[in-house]
């Protein structure tokens, strides 16, 4: 898929949480094809201490009016700068990079799990879910109320399932936890999120003989497998996260195949 290096006008900036944004922008070349699971690499300007671009999971594509949102959580003077950006200013983007999620086939039952800001990826791959002739739930996962994540455009989707590590919202503790991930006989997982929870969750799916991908958030600084910075163990031998990945089968990562 040919990589593009390009300015993107900002066309909506909105907060979704306590330090979490999403941010809209267009393509006056109008958007290519963008698969689930892949992400974008940011330049950041006007931060002395940012060198390196930020990888930015893709959250969702509009096409009919050219856009594509940015889930981005605030961890350091790079997405700061990048969440104070207002309507109309440039954000120059190296897009799409990465592989995708493979989809379903009609009739398996499919959940998708996010913890966090892991969520990003999943709305887009719920749509394409969809599209394909499934019906996703989805179980979100948080540390606790505060920290949840508008997820209203998940609702519109399919059945979203909460859960909170201190129980102030929806089931109390990990999404590993819930009577829905356990008790349903799922088809398909995916996976975003911390990599403790990645790993949990790919265990599980391991003992029951689940189909499972994850998205890695390994660190990326060049985003085309040239600097070699997110390598990760496989069966093949060590890939690159950001050409190789980011989306496993959690069968070939070397950190989990034993379940």
């Amino acid at each position: 898929m040919k990589k593009r290096v390009e300015d993107l006008t900002v066309t909506k900036n909105r907060r979704l949480g306590e330090g979490f944004f999403v941010i809209d922008v267009s393509s006056a070349d109008g958007l290519p094809e963008i698969l689930p699971g892949q992400f974008v690499q940011v330049l950041v300007t006007d931060s002395p201490s940012t060198f390196l671009r930020r990888p930015l999971s893709v959250h969702d594509v509009n096409y009919s009016t050219g856009t594509m949102s940015l889930l981005v959580q605030i961890a350091g003077p790079g997405t700061e700068r990048i969440s104070r950006l207002n309507p109309g200013e440039k954000l120059n983007l190296i897009y799409p990079l990465g592989n995708s999620f493979t989809i379903p086939g009609k009739g398996e039952k499919v959940l998708l799990t996010g913890g966090g800001c892991g969520m990003a990826p999943l709305l887009l791959l719920g749509r394409k879910i969809i599209e394909a002739g499934v019906a996703p739930v989805f179980a979100l996962g948080f540390r606790n109320r505060s920290r949840i994540l508008d997820h209203d455009e998940f609702r519109k989707l399919g059945e979203v399932i909460l859960a909170t590590e201190d129980g102030s919202e929806g089931h109390k503790g990990f999404i590993t936890d819930l009577p829905q991930f356990m008790d349903n006989d799922w088809d398909r997982i995916y996976c975003c999120g911390p990599e403790p929870m990645m790993k949990a969750v790919a265990a599980a799916c391991l003992r029951r003989d689940i189909f499972c991908e994850v998205s890695l958030e390994n660190l990326m600084a060049c985003g085309i497998g040239v600097c070699l910075c997110c390598i990760v163990p496989t069966t093949s031998g060590n890939l690159c996260s950001c050409t190789d990945g980011p989306v496993f089968n959690v069968r070939d990562l070397k950190w989990q195949i034993s379940g």
